[in-house]
Order: structure tokens, then sequence, then C-alpha cells
């Protein structure tokens, strides 16, 4: 036998079996009954009935029904990166739980394990007795410990309610904060620049970007999870997503790493590299039971936590389809092989994009400069954009502060100002997400209904023809997390009216460099919503009508306008139209039953439908 080893890997599969604890044994002849304990796994059966008077040969039978039975549970588990020497591939182990260890962990959790090592042999056939030259060997464990001190816990309102306070224990054991932390803790949240200092704690090695900082360390801290029985949908969530765009050189990779770091059963992974089965979970069979088992995917796997996702922009349409359901309802709906079933992916994302071209043009919006659907865009509380604009004085700041990282004993910042380490840092986050659960008041209801009609009021201008969108119910629900967090992070119980302004300067602060038109320099969520502003909607109505009517002066209802003709009278406007535009245009018209395109080539007219007004 040998000592037990610990290991730091990772949860990945589990397969619940029931197996023989001890065998019950009867004689077909006298009927005597005798039980059997399990030795190693191995059952050694008796060859004769034990009653003197009996000792008939070969008579006893196994009777199922009668055996004791104990949970047994296999898990596949696999390294941590942080953990894999240079130029290798992180090693898997199969590990056998019994009884009270079975469902102890889940997918993503990270764990040290103590046990035995043992190898079986395997059989060539079933149903014969010869074996392999090569043996199989797992791990039988003895104890099974979740602790990473490096790592967040996970919020108790994260998981249901029946739940919330199991989970609450479980974090309380694997992170046990004593008296003299937790003091060092409370005197932290009372300072008056708690919020500053924290900000600047997160990756000090990167210069600036204060906002971007706030916002990810409020993602961090998260609102609070709500089950409302009398409402429409029985949950509301309380994680914060986050997308940095700008262009590259601009630190976005690294914070994502960094937060990677400290995130809470957190993965990291990339746009190229990743699949749509990648990310949810795709369908495998079992090399030694043969049953089709689900296997987790990166969104699965960071249940809890936060999901970090770098180079946004080079997923596939069919890779970001299933984000959609996973940023708004939290969970991934499986049905494959069989297998129909629904996930909780209950995860913050936190991702970075670069614009096409490796270059931000100031001139497109956000949507078209990354090639984003609006659908998805939308559902981030926070778009932040990270330029780089040239500027003297800035640039010197910058370079002062990469050269005074090399110059200081600790390379870890170039500031004199006061940080905190990243273990205090993630204690902190961690106490604050276990402990306080903020709650709305009076006043700060008020403060939220004030700022989002005072959101909504910026599309009112009586020079516009049609009325911008500024903010929406996605809007409201963002300040109501982002507030939440704040107070979570002050370890507050209450959200108070300070904590809704902090909240709508982060908010406001994002879409005026995310939301805004690059023609009029006004805020439009339009451009997150739905692609396009409300100027853009206006020239494409516009323009329809201007065809109806060229179509109308031509060739009248009865008889068409040729194609060419009809594009040569638009043209000869003010403004003049894109072969494309004008298309897209005529194609709208006859979807909605307005006119027909016949022919083809130079050939192609377009008339009116009769009976349509």
């Amino acid at each position: 036998m040998k000592e037990g080893t610990y290991y730091s890997i990772y949860f990945t599969r589990k397969l619940l079996i029931l197996t023989n604890f001890a065998a019950f044994f009867r004689c077909d002849v006298c009927f005597h009954c005798v039980r059997v304990e399990i030795d190693r796994g191995r059952i050694a059966e008796p060859t004769r009935c034990p009653r003197q008077l009996c000792d008939t040969q070969n008579s006893m039978q196994l009777i199922h029904n009668r055996c004791r039975f104990a949970d047994k549970q296999i898990i596949r588990l696999q390294e941590t990166p942080d953990s894999i020497p240079d130029g290798q591939t992180p090693h898997s182990v199969s590990l056998c739980v019994y009884d009270e260890l079975v469902d102890m962990c889940r997918a993503g959790d990270r764990i040290e394990v103590t046990g035995i090592f043992r190898s079986s042999a395997v059989r060539v056939n079933p149903r014969q007795r010869s074996t392999k030259a090569l043996f199989k060997t797992y791990v039988d464990v003895l104890h099974v410990q979740k602790i990473d001190k490096k790592k967040l816990g996970i919020d108790a309102s994260t998981v249901e309610q029946e739940l919330s306070e199991k989970v609450a224990r479980e974090v309380d054991q694997v992170r046990k904060i004593s008296q003299e932390e937790e003091e060092k803790i409370r005197q932290t949240a009372a300072r008056p620049d708690v919020y500053e200092l924290l900000a600047r704690s997160l990756a000090p090695s990167i210069y600036e970007m204060e906002d971007v900082k706030k916002g990810i360390l409020l993602q961090l801290f998260g609102g609070t999870n709500k089950t409302f029985e009398k409402g429409g949908n029985p949950r509301y969530r309380g994680d914060i997503n986050v997308l940095l765009c700008g262009d590259p050189s601009t630190s976005k990779s690294q914070l994502l790493k960094y937060v990677h770091k400290i995130a809470p059963r957190g993965i990291y992974t990339s746009g190229k590299g990743s699949s749509a089965v990648g990310l949810t979970a795709y369908v495998t069979r079992d090399p030694e039971s043969k049953q089709l088992v689900l296997e987790s995917g990166a969104l699965v796997l960071s249940d809890g936590g936060v999901c970090c996702i770098d180079e946004f922009d080079k997923m596939n349409d069919a890779t970001r389809s299933v984000l959609h359901e996973v940023m708004e309802q939290q969970t991934v709906s499986i049905a494959k092989a069989g297998i129909i079933t629904t996930l909780n992916a209950r995860t913050s994302i936190l991702a970075s994009a670069n614009p096409i071209g490796s270059r931000y043009n100031p001139n497109l919006s956000v949507p078209q400069n990354i090639d984003l659907p609006p659908t998805l865009l939308s559902r981030f509380d926070l778009v932040y954009l990270v330029l780089d604009r040239v500027d003297e004085q800035n640039d010197r700041r910058l370079a002062k502060h990469m050269v005074g990282m090399y110059l200081e004993d600790a390379p870890e910042t170039g500031s004199s100002e006061e940080i905190l380490p990243i273990e205090f840092l993630t204690s902190y986050i961690t106490y604050a997400k276990t402990r306080i659960s903020p709650k709305l008041t009076p006043a700060a209801g008020a403060a939220l209904t004030d700022a989002y009609v005072a959101m909504r009021k910026l599309g009112d201008d009586i020079r516009a023809a049609e009325r911008r969108i500024t903010a929406t119910t996605r809007q409201l629900e963002s300040m109501i997390r982002l507030s939440e967090a704040h107070a979570r992070m002050r370890l507050s119980e209450e959200v108070t009216a300070d904590d809704v302004e902090e909240a709508v300067r982060l908010i406001r602060s994002a879409l005026k460099q995310a939301a805004t038109d690059a023609r009029t320099g006004l805020i439009d969520m339009s451009l997150l919503t739905e692609g396009t502003t409300a100027r853009e909607r206006r020239l494409r109505d516009d323009m329809k009508k201007a065809i109806l009517a060229i179509v109308d002066e031509l060739g009248g209802r009865g008889t068409g306008a040729r194609w060419a003709d009809v594009l040569r009278k638009l043209n000869e406007g003010t403004v003049p139209v894109e072969g494309a535009e004008f298309m897209e245009a005529v194609k709208s018209l006859e979807t909605e039953g307005l006119i027909n395109v016949v022919g083809e080539g130079a050939r192609r007219s377009i008339r009116r439908v009769l009976g349509t007004i």
C-alpha cells in the first residue's frame, strides 16, 4: 500500500455507481445464509456450505436483494494549469470516492485529495480470465479538501435558496477568516477612500484606467441574486458582465489574466480557440462504463465565478449564439444524444475584443468596429472603450510608470501610493461576498427611479425628427446590480443614494464611449440594441418613401420602372446613394409587400403592388 498523495486538480466529471459493501450468500440445499464482507474490491465467494451438517460443494448462490451496497463515485480530475511544468500538458487521474465523500465537490472546484494509489488488472474479455499486461491505475480517496488561498469564495446567494446555507457553511470551512483578519477588513472598510484603495490595488502594474478597474472591481463583488415568488421570473441575476473593447497593446489581456488569478472557479479561454460545445457541454462515452456522460464546458465550470474570454470578436456565430442564454438566463440547455437537461451557468463574463483591422475607427459605431451582434452587446452591463490616443504628456507618464516598475525593488508596481496585497484583497472580497447581502432602501429606490427617468429624458430633442433611446430597462437592472456591488464593497447591508450615484456615473461614462453616435455626438442606445441609430433609421425611411415616389412617377401603378432608372433618379438628389443601400431598401419594401421586383440583370424592373396605400 502506497502513502497518500495530494493532488490540486480540477473536478471534471462524475459517475455514481452502487458497489457491494457486503455480499449475501444462501445454500441451495439447506438454505443456510452467510454474509461475506468485501475486501479491496473483491469478494471471497464460499466454495462450499459452511454448515457442518450440510457441507455441500458449489451450493452457495448470491442473493442480490439481501446484499448491502455503498455509494461510489468515479471522478475524473485534471491538474491545474498553474502547477504544470513548462512544455507539458496537464495529466488526469481517476478517483474513487465512497459514502459521505460522494457529491462533496462540484465541477470546476479546486481540491486537495488524500488517497491510496492502486492498480487493477484489465481483462482482455469480460468472459475470460486472461488479463492485459497494462494495468489500470486509480486513487482510493480518503479525504477531500476544497481550498485555494488565492481564490475568492463563492457568493452563497448564487445557488438556490435551499442550498445557500449549506454552501455558506462550506465556504466557512474552506476559507476560515481569523478574528484579527476580520478586524483588519472592517478597519479597511471604514476608511473614506476604501473605494479608490481597492480599485488601485486591482492590477496595480497597469497604468491609470481608473473607471475600468472600478467596473471590474464591482464585477468581482457582484450584486445580490434575488428570487421573487410573485414575479414572473423566479430568479434575477446579480452577476455583472463587462466588455473591454479597444486598440491593441492597451492592457486588456493583462486585466483578464489578473482577474482569472483571483476569481472563484474562473476559466480563461480565447475566442478563436473555443467552440460552442467547449463553452457549454458535450456528450461523450465513458471508456469504463460505456455510458453516455455529459462533459462540462468553460461556462458550466465557471458556475459561481468569472469566465474570462479573450479575443471575443474572433468567435464564430455558432459559438456566440450560446452566450445569449448564458448571459441573461444564466443556464445552458442541452438536448443531445437522448440527454435533455438544463445546466447552471451562473457566471460573470469578462470579455475583451479588438476592432476590425486592429485599429478603432472613431467614425464608426461600436458594433461596426468590433463586428458583434447588437443582441449580444446589449447583455453587457458595462462596455468600455480602451483606446490608444497620442498624447505627449500621457505617454511620458506611462513611460515613467513602466520604467519605474523595473527600477523598484518590488516589481509589482512602480507607484508610491498604498496598495493592498493580493491575499488581503482576495480575503476582503471573499468576506464581502459570503457575509454581506445588501438590500435596497426607499431612498435608493427613489434615486434609481430618478436616474433612470433622467437618462430617458436625454433622448428628447425638439430638433430631432425621431426620439433617441438613451436607456432601456437593462440599464436600470445594471444600475441595481452595480449599486448592490458598491454597497457590498463598503460592507453595508443597505444600498444608499451614494451607491446609486456611483453606479449611474459608471454606466454614463461607459455609455458616452460605447453608445455615442459618431456623426451627431449624442448617446443612442439603439446602437447597442439594434445596431443602427435613430438618424440612420430616419434616412432609411426617407429613402424608401423616395423610391416609392419615383416608381409611381416613372411607371405608375400598372407598369413598372426600370431598376437603373430608379437608382439614377434617386442619385439626382442631394444625398448620393450607394448600390448596396439601394438594394437593401428595395428588399425591405418587397418584404413589406409594397413593391415587386421582376426580371433579371439589366432588364430588372420595380412594380408597385396594386391595392396598397
